[in-house]
């Protein structure tokens, strides 16, 4: 019987478009098998559904001016909360959610999902939403005008509990995946309009520019934040407001600032 982190439209719950996309492609991917040295696979979609289902009601309303994609959860981020790059503090303490997360169906010993009580900080996430919130101050007001998405919403260890990155997979398996995950995307950004695509790191970006062609998108990219990455480690955030200018997109409105000054 499945826990109430991975039942499927329970009484009251209002399916908004991007949690019946996050449904349809949590079920394709769960049909695909995966060859060493991929040892274990969680997928937030099922388990931490309740928390992937407030994120996407309160602010995957449309339209957007940009979406930042990032290629597949880390095991300290999204696959803790349900919430791509979803550090802990962040989505408790300034996207306000807090739901009740399940179990992957084959947990590593070394990697346990402890939810919001995980004590594990991803950087990662730290990063892009710690600029979010200094640069917008509050939630509403970044969401008014973006969305951050995950292209793959799996995570995937080794044996030994080491995170393997989408892009570590065989070519085969990047294939599997991208059939579903390609129109996943496609779907995304029919439902949120945006002008423009940013995708997180070289990879998503380069998987945006493939699975949107044709559509009237602009792509581009913002280095990813994380600590692996040295140009990251120097003026993250710096970088990113500029990868964002170059996608035509104006940081410094007078709404945002108005926003900020209203914040308490």
């Amino acid at each position: 019987m499945p826990s109430p982190a991975t039942s499927r439209g329970e009484p009251g719950e209002r399916m908004t478009p991007l949690l019946a996309v996050a449904d349809r492609l949590s079920s394709e991917l769960a049909a695909l098998r995966f060859r060493p040295p991929v040892a274990f696979v969680y997928n937030p979609l099922e388990y931490a559904r309740d928390a992937y289902a407030a994120y996407v009601e309160r602010f995957a309303s449309a339209p957007k001016e940009a979406i930042f994609v990032g290629m597949n959860p880390g095991p300290f981020g999204m696959a803790q909360t349900g919430v791509p790059f979803g550090e802990v503090a962040s989505v408790r303490d300034w996207l306000g959610i807090r739901a009740p997360i399940g179990k992957p169906a084959r947990e590593h010993p070394k990697r346990p999902v402890a939810g919001f009580d995980c004590h594990r900080a991803e950087v990662s996430g730290q990063r892009l939403w710690g600029w979010a919130r200094r640069r917008f101050v509050t939630p509403e007001a970044f969401f008014a005008r973006f969305f951050v998405a995950n292209y793959c919403p799996l995570l995937f260890l080794e044996e030994s509990g080491r995170n393997l990155p989408l892009d570590k997979l065989a070519s085969d398996e990047q294939r599997a995946i991208a059939a579903h995950c390609d129109e996943a995307l496609r779907e995304t950004v029919r439902q949120l309009a945006p002008s423009c695509v940013l995708g997180v790191g070289r990879f998503a970006e380069r998987r945006a520019g493939i699975a949107l062609a044709g559509m009237g998108v602009d792509i581009g990219c913002v280095p990813h934040p994380s600590p692996a990455s040295p140009a990251a480690n120097r003026g993250w955030e710096a970088q990113a407001e500029a990868a964002i200018a170059g996608c035509g997109i104006a940081l410094n409105r007078p709404t945002d600032r108005a926003s900020a000054a209203r914040s308490p």
